[in-house]
């Protein structure tokens, strides 16, 4: 590693805010190495506002970031704001599904995802969104997650499989968890199939139940947009 470059260009990124184009050119280095060497580096505004007066395409790609980012976010609050009227109608479903969804769901803002090692639980959350939301089963992702103390991986993968209905089609990689001799003997919960994670990768229905849970439980704001 040319760590006197690497050092100078850190320098350069940071007390002068240059653009990775005129380091690469003053250290005689490419420009992807200068971007590995100075990407923790965080511009102050003035710096950022100088790249953009003095670079027209690094102007032009701020920009047009700033904009996908503002109709993301907007697009997001428009399906919360029809999760809440959603919640109007009070399907018992609906208000079990998203109920589930806040004690147990992942709260990321891009993916519908549901961890338990309940089948009964699992099996309903399923339900719950091919009534409520019309989600197929081959949308439907199957993470497992199991340990080697427990049954054999292929028979755990058929019992998830089999209770929830699914194609193995739809089965990602298991996740096998080893244990030592010691931490085996200090295990209190063994779960003999493990746990399951369901996914569904749509922003709309992530957000539709993000605002169908804040309508039911009467809580405003803009949680979960990102």
């Amino acid at each position: 590693m040319k760590l006197k470059e690497q050092q100078e260009a850190r320098r350069m990124r940071r007390n002068d805010g240059l653009a990775l184009s005129e380091i690469a050119t003053r250290l005689n280095v490419s420009k992807s190495t200068v971007s590995v060497w100075v990407r923790d580096i965080v511009l102050s505004d003035a710096q950022v506002s100088h790249l953009a007066a003095s670079n027209p395409v690094y102007n032009g790609q701020f920009l047009a970031s700033q904009l996908s980012k503002t109709r993301a976010q907007a697009a997001r609050k428009a399906y919360q704001e029809a999760g809440r009227a959603f919640a109007g109608a009070q399907d018992p479903i609906h208000v079990a599904g998203c109920m589930l969804y806040w004690a147990e769901g992942s709260k990321g803002r891009c993916d519908v995802a549901f961890t338990n090692s309940d089948p009964e639980m699992l099996a309903f959350f399923i339900r719950f969104l091919e009534v409520c939301y019309g989600v197929l089963r081959s949308e439907i992702s199957l993470y497992i997650n199991c340990f080697d103390d427990q049954l054999p991986v292929t028979e755990t993968e058929e019992f998830w499989l089999a209770r929830l209905e699914l194609p193995r089609t739809q089965l990602r990689k298991t996740t096998l968890n080893y244990f030592s001799v010691r931490s085996k003997q200090l295990r209190v919960t063994k779960l003999k199939h493990g746990t399951c994670r369901l996914v569904v990768h749509r922003t709309e229905i992530v957000q539709n139940i993000f605002g169908a849970i804040q309508e039911y439980a009467g809580t405003q704001g803009e949680r979960w947009l990102g």
